[in-house]
């Protein structure tokens, strides 16, 4: 026997895991936001399993994270960490998997939330098992991505098909700004629904000390110019472009300037590889005695790097929506970021921060000047960026518009099924 409830949902986000550290390898902005969605939709009453894959024996294969929100981890290939482009090949494990664990626990679920490429072919795939309505939410597009590479991988024209297929047969697709729907359009498919939901972020966790006790705590000195960086050590980021920006700005050479970069490592793994990259950059250019390297930012010390920072710099690439603008913001911190993708949506130029040419070392460091230089404008930005995150970006805002989303999905598949009903009778 199944017991199907109307407000049961299943986000299911194969390679992203709600319930690991963040920083550790490939955790980063989709974890945080599938963890926090599940727990904010918990809080507003809706039943929460969050499936992802088991990577480590001594991993718990559920967590309960509250009374109504749980990760589930599922066995898919082997129980160790496997770099996404090599997780294909496990999936059809893990929707045998997640199969498995309805019937077991004797559960079926109305709506589907997927996330990244990777769980919206689980998603497609379950559907042909059951009736399943599957929003899904890309976090990040293969066309993008690779269209800045000039060498792909080899599962580089797979994950196009799925994602072209997705947006093409799924429910609603989730876009997290206007720009990212935009590239859902131009480089993914002119069919399917789209919907536009930002990502939110803790209003409660970030903004909450002030600058000078926040510095006390870090030990920073209060006359300090200090720019941050927060995110993984990987080249798309944009951190080597940072660095040699600082080498370019104008206080290049004040005992006062201190660049931190904050972020988990593994030696001889990818990030940490890029670290000793950058380091050896950080070197080159004389920067070691201001730059410090503070490893693995997390629940502890993570709001108060944000608040003692003068300024956030964000250098990506290629960013569909970037969680750590939203996370300065909040903490009343100013953000200089490249003119991309989901930072055009939340940084609000001349506004809450800056937005200059992704790559372009000379503007980086012009527009970190432009805010060091003018300490009551920064602190207007700062405060700018924490009143709009309070209006539309809180985790809160965020699964209010997803539950309604939810509901609206829910209630038409209700009509269809009692209209196919009454034509059968």
């Amino acid at each position: 026997m199944f017991l199907r409830q109307k407000n049961r949902i299943a986000l299911i986000s194969v390679c992203g895991d709600p319930a690991i550290e963040i920083g550790k390898e490939e955790a980063g902005g989709q974890n945080v936001y599938v963890r926090e969605v599940g727990l904010a939709l918990a809080q507003a009453g809706w039943q929460v399993d969050m499936f992802t894959r088991r990577s480590s024996l001594e991993q718990a294969a559920v967590v309960q994270h509250s009374p109504n929100c749980r990760t589930i981890r599922l066995t898919a290939g082997p129980a160790t960490f496997i770099n996404r482009d090599e997780v294909y090949s496990y999936l059809p494990e893990f929707v045998y998997s997640f199969l498995v664990f309805q019937q077991r626990e004797g559960l079926r679920y109305s709506i589907i939330h997927t996330n990244y490429w990777l769980s919206s072919w689980v998603g497609m795939a379950l559907r042909k098992y059951q009736p399943l309505i599957q929003v899904h939410t890309y976090h990040s597009l293969g066309a993008v991505k690779y269209s800045t590479m000039s060498d792909l991988p080899p599962i580089a024209s797979t994950r196009l098909a799925v994602e072209k297929a997705c947006l093409e047969t799924v429910d609603r697709v989730v876009a997290t700004s206007p720009q990212e729907a935009e590239h859902m359009r131009q480089w993914v498919s002119t069919k399917g629904t789209i919907e536009i939901v930002p990502c939110g972020t803790d209003i409660d966790r970030f903004g909450g000390i002030p600058q000078n006790e926040a510095r006390q705590q870090l030990g920073i000195a209060p006359d300090a110019k200090v720019v941050l960086y927060v995110g993984r050590f990987d080249p798309r980021k944009g951190i080597e472009t940072l660095v040699r920006s600082i080498a370019k700005s104008s206080l290049h050479g004040q005992a006062n300037l201190q660049l931190i970069i904050g972020g988990g490592f593994h030696p001889g793994q990818s990030d940490g590889i890029e670290l000793d990259r950058i380091q050896d950059i950080v070197n080159e250019l004389g920067l070691q005695n201001i730059t410090t390297f503070p490893g693995q930012l997390g629940d502890t010390n993570l709001h108060l790097y944000y608040a003692a920072a003068d300024v956030c710099v964000i250098p990506s690439h290629y960013e569909p929506f970037g969680l750590v603008a939203l996370e300065a913001m909040a903490s009343g911190t100013p953000v200089v970021a490249s003119n991309i993708g989901g930072l055009k949506f939340t940084v609000v130029p001349e506004v809450t921060g800056l937005l200059v040419p992704p790559k372009n070392e000379v503007a980086f460091a012009q527009a970190i000047d432009q805010i060091l230089a003018n300490p009551a404008w920064a602190f207007q930005l700062g405060q700018t960026g924490r009143q709009r995150v309070e209006i539309a970006f809180s985790w809160y805002s965020v699964a209010s518009r997803l539950g309604s989303l939810y509901t609206q999905l829910l209630d038409r598949a209700a009509s269809v099924s009692g209209s196919k009903s009454q034509v059968a009778a």
